[in-house]
């Protein structure tokens, strides 16, 4: 079922099944590059799936040869007064954002290159499975310009010295690094690309949904505390937790040997 948002001008596709959401960013002859309508409509989309209960993940993908070269620098160069490059780069660091802060998990789906921003949007996802061909990059160096922003999901992602060594020369690292380094979770084969992210949006959709959500937000929240914050944040989500009647039906299922019954589902 494709479901388009509302004022789509069609710069990103969703799908939606068994509920997983879709997303493709649909500029393949600018590799994806992200402009400021590409930019508005992925936001509308996601602010939409926030708020939709039957949606527990989303796969983020390309269309064409890319996964995501980056910000539009062409339009950017089109406008270069000093308001519309500040509302470029504040609406895509609120895209950032609002990827770590909605409920469902967000997955990336790469192949080819994700480069700049399209590098960040991968490190920016809670997950992430790339083909053997897909390359890794944050280039703006190379035209002048330091990638500050895909930094912040950079360096929250890969060893400090990696994220310095990608920043300052631009150049790309293969997908078997970008594995090695915590960039991305899997790498598999073009062929495989497709039942492997379906066997991770599998395993999420079959866990009971508000441990999923209240997983997520207390995974980052954690992240940018201090120890004795972080361990009083997930103390109180983990009492939460056991307080629901998803986790009493999860508990008695594994004592009794059977299969949980999620209440809602």
């Amino acid at each position: 079922m494709t479901t388009p948002a509302s004022s789509t001008t069609g710069l990103v596709l969703r799908d939606d099944h068994r509920s997983v959401a879709t997303l493709t960013l649909n500029r393949p002859a600018q590799y994806n590059a992200l402009s400021m309508a590409l930019l508005m409509e992925l936001q509308t989309i996601l602010d939409v799936i926030s708020r939709d209960t039957t949606v527990r993940a989303i796969v983020i993908t390309g269309a064409g040869k890319a996964f995501c070269a980056g910000h539009d620098l062409k339009e950017m160069r089109a406008h270069p007064e000093h308001a519309f490059i500040q509302d470029v780069f504040r609406r895509c660091s609120d895209l950032m954002l609002t990827l770590t802060r909605m409920p469902q998990p967000v997955i990336a789906r790469v192949h080819g290159i994700a480069a700049a921003a399209g590098c960040q949007l991968v490190a920016q996802c809670d997950l992430a499975v790339a083909t053997t061909e897909a390359r890794f990059a944050v280039s703006g160096i190379n035209v002048g310009l330091f990638c500050a922003t895909p930094s912040v999901a950079l360096a929250r992602n890969v060893p400090r010295k990696l994220a310095m060594e990608m920043l300052l020369t631009g150049e790309f690292i293969d997908a078997a690094r970008a594995l090695d380094q915590g960039l991305i979770n899997r790498v598999v084969a073009a062929d495989a690309l497709d039942k492997t992210v379906a066997h991770l949006t599998d395993a999420i959709i079959s866990k009971t949904p508000g441990a999923v959500a209240a997983g997520k937000k207390v995974f980052y929240e954690q992240l940018d505390a201090g120890l004795a914050e972080a361990y009083a944040l997930a103390t109180d989500t983990m009492v939460c937790n056991m307080m629901t009647a998803d986790a009493a039906e999860g508990i008695d299922a594994f004592i009794q040997k059977r299969p949980p019954q999620w209440p809602g589902k």
